[in-house]
């Protein structure tokens, strides 16, 4: 049961850092970031195998692979920023973590555009 090793793991990162805010508060930023890092090993492995499903299934369908790319890297880019703002929000800088976060559903916005075309050929066809 991997979700047991990633509570575990988090767990034990907590009662880290909030031992180590007691005597080197600097350092607990540190250790969230190793703890975030690992559990993203983790869960790398089921990662790839949902890439490879969906892939599979792209191939087998007719829809184009090219959406399929754009979700996945939306995907990353949302877990990414997720995990960038939760740094910066437990290291206290609450003002970069929304800096972080605007800039991520930016990004989404502008990667996402040929998909929100398609869908509006889609559209107008059917109208």
């Amino acid at each position: 049961m991997d979700i047991v090793k990633i509570i575990g793991l988090g767990l034990i990162a907590l009662l880290i850092i909030i031992i180590l805010k007691q005597y080197k508060p600097e350092f607990a930023v540190y250790v969230s970031l190793i703890a975030g890092v690992l559990i993203f090993f983790m869960v790398l492995d089921k990662l790839s195998g949902i890439v490879s499903i969906l892939t599979t299934l792209s191939n087998k369908t007719n829809i184009n692979s090219q959406y399929i790319q754009i979700l996945l890297k939306i995907t990353g880019i949302a877990i990414l920023t997720e995990f960038a703002v939760s740094i910066c929000k437990d290291s206290g800088e609450a003002a970069i973590a929304s800096k972080i976060d605007l800039g991520g559903k930016v990004i989404i916005i502008s990667i996402s555009i040929p998909i929100i075309v398609a869908l509006l050929e889609v559209i107008i066809k059917i109208l």
